[in-house]
């Protein structure tokens, strides 16, 4: 009976506790609540305005676009600081506008063996080396016309040089700037001259290829003469023409000046996608666009060519050439533009030195394709040099 009376007496205390505690809640201040989370029933009308955005997202947004633009900002300040550093870097380095004119030490195409022309196709080439200076050695190749190219196989270079004084004209063959006798547009042209029936020389000059010796423009012009001496005590009465490319073109004007003023001018002279001087075409390169106009070009960029005693005076020495002339340019070529060609023939026909003596401009239409270096691509050359070449004697 007593513990009946203590469990009624629990209960009653329990339900009194019970009742007391909504009124001690509503007294007392509500929990706070917890992050993200809401007790109050989320009811949202049609129409109703929504939550503001969260000011740390948009915090974070500003934040990401200011160091994407600090970044860009950056970067443009630091390309301008290189854009004008430059110039001076080429005004105080004269070395290095010579490396850039020379481009000698990019060979391409890499990894061939210039000792080995036959890897390139062909198979009735020899290579040499000549010695025109002490310490400097030049590689050279020798390819025979094709009519000779089954006696060729397995000769030496004695049986070569015995060639050629074969009944063939020969072309001595000076290439431009960068790359070596191997390059890819090079042999074709040998390939197609060999085919016409010339024997063609060219060589590597010093600096270039495996050729040992440091490039300037009087070694390379002192090269181009030791090799058309090597030539003419070898290929007795045979014509022997000079045909210069691009750079080439410079060394092949300053060769053939010399020669006539030794009177020993060679039978012709070709000129392909030529210059009138270094200077000219350095203003007129692809690569000085973004100089071109900055103040003082010609002192940043320009002076230091000409105090490296580097001129290629092709507009001055056609005024000394007492020779047949053939100039060919393409009209889309980028490297050298077709105006300079256009002007240097323009220089050299009306000149006394070649009063007597052809001087023949050929251009080759843009539509065709053939830019700085693939004119042996068009099927109108062999005719053009036929008909030059058999009537570049003298006219008396």
């Amino acid at each position: 009976m007593r513990k009946r009376n203590e469990s009624v007496t629990l209960e009653h205390e329990r339900f009194a506790s019970s009742a007391t505690a909504p009124a001690a809640a509503s007294s007392s201040p509500p929990p706070p609540q917890e992050k993200g989370f809401s007790l109050r029933p989320s009811l949202r009308l049609p129409g109703s305005a929504r939550p503001a955005a969260d000011p740390s997202g948009m915090k974070r947004t500003l934040n990401r676009r200011h160091g994407m633009w600090f970044r860009l900002r950056k970067l443009v300040i630091w390309l301008l600081g290189v854009y004008i550093a430059i110039p001076f870097l080429v005004k105080l380095c004269p070395a290095i506008q010579a490396k850039l004119v020379f481009l000698n030490f990019v060979r391409v195409p890499y990894f061939i063996d210039l000792k080995r022309p036959q890897d390139q196709g062909l198979n009735h080439t020899c290579n040499y080396y000549l010695q025109p200076e002490a310490d400097v050695t030049i590689g050279v190749w020798h390819t025979v016309p094709t009519a000779l190219w089954k006696d060729a196989q397995g000769k030496d270079q004695l049986w070569y040089e015995d060639a050629l004084s074969s009944n063939h004209p020969v072309i001595l063959y000076l290439h431009g700037n960068a790359g070596t006798r191997g390059g890819d547009h090079r042999v074709e042209l040998y390939k197609v001259l060999s085919s016409l029936g010339y024997h063609v020389v060219t060589f590597d000059y010093r600096g270039w290829g495996d050729s040992i010796g440091t490039p300037s423009e009087r070694g390379m012009t002192y090269d181009a003469l030791h090799v058309f001496d090597w030539i003419k005590a070898r290929s007795g009465d045979n014509p022997v023409y000079i045909w210069g490319h691009s750079l080439g073109t410079g060394v092949a004007t300053n060769l053939v000046r010399r020669l006539c003023e030794r009177e020993t001018p060679p039978d012709a002279l070709i000129l392909e996608s030529p210059f009138t001087n270094i200077r000219e075409e350095a203003r007129s390169h692809p690569f000085s666009i973004i100089y071109r106009y900055f103040p003082g070009f010609d002192w940043f960029f320009l002076d230091p060519i000409t105090s490296s005693g580097i001129k290629f005076a092709n507009d001055e020495n056609v005024k000394h050439i007492s020779c047949s002339l053939l100039i060919l340019h393409a009209e889309d070529d980028p490297v050298v533009p077709f105006h300079l060609g256009k002007k240097l023939y323009n220089i050299a026909a009306p000149s006394r030195s070649f009063r007597d003596y052809k001087v023949q401009f050929v251009p080759f239409h843009t539509d065709l394709g053939y830019r700085h270096k693939y004119i042996y691509k068009s099927p109108e050359l062999p005719r053009i040099l036929r008909e030059f070449l058999g009537k570049s004697g003298h006219r008396h």
